[in-house]
């Protein structure tokens, strides 16, 4: 081959050589800029309404005042948080053990809670793929060869030992996102989750502590009505010491006799409320209505 040729050739293989280069630096330069991009839109969070009440005329900044023990005129203060364990706030241990002991009890509570971990996990296994995959294995052996058949080692050494060893790297580029995209989508049903379990969170707690200050309107309001039939009997008494001496008219007896019994009429209703009221939150304890819980309210 003549010079002149010989050194085109070079040449060109050079030229082929830094544009294979050429191009192998353009492709590392734009996996970061495809890794980058994500198929589909991103999500954003939707602004919150712009209400700052729920009924349409302004509320009470204060309440109105009773002449009672306690009974001073309370303010609502805006934009202020509270605790998780709100009912806290009511200062009473025989309330914070129960409403603890309907925690751990509620198994719909309890299922919510599996299912959240559940998530969480999940989007953690998703995340690992964000890592290479590394695998190892090691396996030793002990081996003996039949004499009648060449050994298997050159050594000849019969019984030997066989060590074998492995290690596997693998990495996915997500060049479109798809791993992204479905870490963000098994994130968003971690958050539904965690919204359900707030909100059967608050549910049970609200039942309970409403259950717990009912049993205790129902048992002041039992014990009111049987002192205002006490109060109603002694008048009824009177009435009639009055009626034996000719001071007043049997129509007063018989109108203070209709009141008392009205009265006593009404404390039915409000025991098996109160035993209504009992069995609900025995209920909510997570026991059966025989297994009535310790804990009064009054």
């Amino acid at each position: 081959m003549p010079p002149k040729q010989r050194g085109g050739g070079v040449w060109r293989e050079k030229v082929m050589l830094l544009q294979r280069w050429f191009v192998f630096a353009v492709a590392l330069a734009a996996v970061p800029f495809l890794a980058s991009c994500a198929v589909g839109p991103d999500f954003h969070v939707p602004a919150a309404p712009d209400v700052d009440r729920y009924t349409a005329e302004p509320t009470a900044t204060h309440t109105s005042a009773t002449d009672v023990a306690q009974g001073q005129a309370q303010r609502f203060l805006k934009d202020r948080d509270i605790p998780a364990e709100w009912w806290t706030l009511f200062r009473s241990p025989a309330l914070d053990a129960l409403v603890r002991q309907a925690l751990d009890a509620n198994p719909n509570l309890q299922s919510a809670l599996a299912s959240l971990r559940a998530a969480r996990e999940t989007v953690y296994a998703q995340k690992g793929k964000y890592f290479p995959l590394v695998q190892a294995n090691y396996s030793p052996s002990r081996q003996e060869s039949p004499s009648a058949i060449a050994p298997v080692l050159n050594s000849g050494d019969n019984p030997f030992n066989l060590f074998t060893a492995q290690l596997m790297v693998s990495y996915t580029f997500d060049v479109w996102g798809l791993n992204r995209r479905t870490v963000e989508s098994l994130e968003a049903l971690e958050d539904a989750q965690r919204f359900q379990v707030e909100a059967g969170y608050l549910t049970l707690t609200s039942n309970v502590v409403v259950a717990a200050i009912q049993e205790a309107s129902l048992r002041a309001q039992i014990d009111a009505t049987q002192d205002i039939i006490t109060a109603q009997q002694q008048q009824l008494n009177l009435l009639q010491k009055q009626f034996e001496l000719g001071g007043v008219a049997r129509a007063a007896v018989l109108a203070q006799q209709a009141t008392l019994n009205a009265t006593q009429a009404t404390l039915p209703n409000l025991t098996k409320q109160l035993e209504q009221e009992r069995n609900q939150l025995t209920a909510l304890a997570g026991r059966y209505p025989s297994q009535e819980i310790s804990q009064t309210f009054t």
